[in-house]
C-alpha cells in the first residue's frame, strides 16, 4: 500500500448485498467505500479468495485516500460464517497479512457484528430480524445463540417466514380453505399477478428467501383491518421472543435491542412483540441499537487496535487470529 499515514484498522461487513468497508487511520480520520457483489460460496463455505478479490481494490483505494500505508488489525463480519467459514479461517488471515500487512485478524459472524453495534460490549440480547432471524446474546464470557437455521430450517419469524405465511394464507383465500385472507390474496395478486402463478416465479429462484420477504411489508399493510395478517405478525412475534428469551443471560440487568430492515414495518409487528418481549423476560431492558453491524465491526476493529476488545472470543463466533504479518 502507498500513502502517508501509519497503520490503521480495517473493517468490513459481508452480506447478502455485497461488502461495507471502513478504512481508519487509528487516529479519528476514515474512509468508507463497498462493493454490490455478495462473496461467492462453495463446496468450502465462503470463498476466501472471492472476498480478497473485492477487498484487495476497495482497501487500496480507501489506503489512498486517507494516507493509510499499513492495516495492523482487521475485522471481517461476515453472514454464515459460523456454520460456512472453514475457508475463511483457513485461508483468510494470510491473505490479508500477504496483502495489508495485517498482524490481528478477526473472524466474525454477522451476528456477532450485530451485537457489537447495537450493545457493545455489554450482556444483553440482540434480535437481528432481515429475510431472516438470529438471536445472539451474551453475559461477557460466552456466545449464545438461537435460530438463524435460513428459510427451510428456521429464521422463525423473519421477513420470508411472516411472506410465506402471508402468501400461504392468499392461496387459501383463492381455494375456499379456512385460514385464508381476501385481503392478503387481493395483496398478493397486486404484487405478484395472478396467485395460480406463484408456484412458476417461486420454486425455480435461486432467491427464494427474498421473494418471499419482499411480501412481508404487504402483511404489515393489511394487519391493522385484517386478524389473518395480525395473527401472522403476532406469531412472528412470539417466535422471535422465544429465540431472544434462549439466549438471554438469565440475571443480572442484561439489555435487549432490536436491528434489522424487518422491524422498518413499526406497530403491526413492534407491538406484539414487545408485549412477548416484556412476558417472556421482564428482568430485562429494552434499548434503542446504537449501530449496525458495520459499526459493530469498526467497534471490534477499535477495541482490538487499543487492546480491549470487551467481547468473548470463542473460535466460532468471533475467533482472534494472530499472523505473521
Amino acid at each position: 500500500m502507498t500513502g502517508t499515514g501509519g497503520p490503521g484498522f480495517l473493517a468490513v461487513d459481508s452480506g447478502g448485498s455485497g461488502l461495507r468497508v471502513v478504512l481508519d487511520t487509528g487516529a479519528g480520520r476514515s474512509a468508507r467505500g463497498g462493493s454490490r457483489e455478495p462473496v461467492r460460496t462453495g463446496a468450502r463455505g465462503i470463498d476466501p479468495g472471492h472476498l480478497m478479490e473485492q477487498l484487495v481494490s476497495l482497501v487500496r483505494e480507501l489506503g489512498t485516500r486517507v494516507g493509510v500505508t499499513e492495516v495492523g488489525t482487521a475485522v471481517i463480519g461476515a453472514a454464515g460464517l459460523a456454520t460456512l467459514g472453514d475457508g475463511l479461517r483457513a485461508e483468510l488471515p494470510a491473505a490479508l497479512a500477504r496483502e495489508f500487512g495485517v498482524r490481528t485478524v478477526a473472524l466474525a459472524a454477522d451476528a456477532v457484528t450485530a451485537y457489537a453495534g447495537a450493545l457493545g460490549p455489554r450482556p444483553g440480547a440482540v434480535l437481528a430480524a432481515g429475510t431472516g432471524v438470529i438471536a445472539v446474546g451474551t453475559d461477557l464470557t460466552g456466545w449464545q445463540r438461537a435460530d438463524g437455521w435460513g428459510h427451510l430450517l428456521g429464521d422463525c419469524g423473519g421477513g420470508a417466514w411472516v411472506g410465506r405465511a402471508g402468501l400461504e394464507a392468499a392461496l387459501r383465500a383463492h381455494d375456499g380453505r379456512d385460514g385464508g385472507s381476501t385481503a392478503l390474496l387481493a395483496r398478493a395478486e397486486a404484487q405478484f399477478g395472478p396467485v395460480t402463478g406463484l408456484p412458476g416465479q417461486l420454486y425455480p429462484r435461486p432467491d427464494r428467501p427474498a421473494v418471499l420477504a419482499s411480501f412481508a411489508p404487504g402483511v404489515a399493510e393489511c394487519a391493522p383491518r385484517d386478524p389473518v395478517a395480525s395473527g401472522i405478525l403476532r406469531s412472528a412475534a412470539r417466535h422471535m421472543a422465544e429465540s431472544a428469551a434462549a439466549v438471554c443471560p438469565p440475571s443480572g440487568e442484561p439489555q435487549i435491542a432490536l436491528t434489522g430492515g424487518l422491524f422498518k414495518m413499526g406497530d403491526p409487528l413492534l407491538v406484539p412483540l414487545d408485549e412477548e418481549l416484556t412476558t417472556r423476560l421482564p428482568y430485562a431492558r429494552r434499548v434503542a441499537a446504537e449501530g449496525d453491524p458495520l459499526h459493530g465491526a469498526v467497534r471490534i476493529a477499535a477495541g482490538l487496535a487499543a487492546g480491549a476488545l470487551g467481547l468473548p472470543t470463542d473460535g466460532l463466533m468471533l475467533d482472534v487470529i494472530t499472523t505473521k504479518g
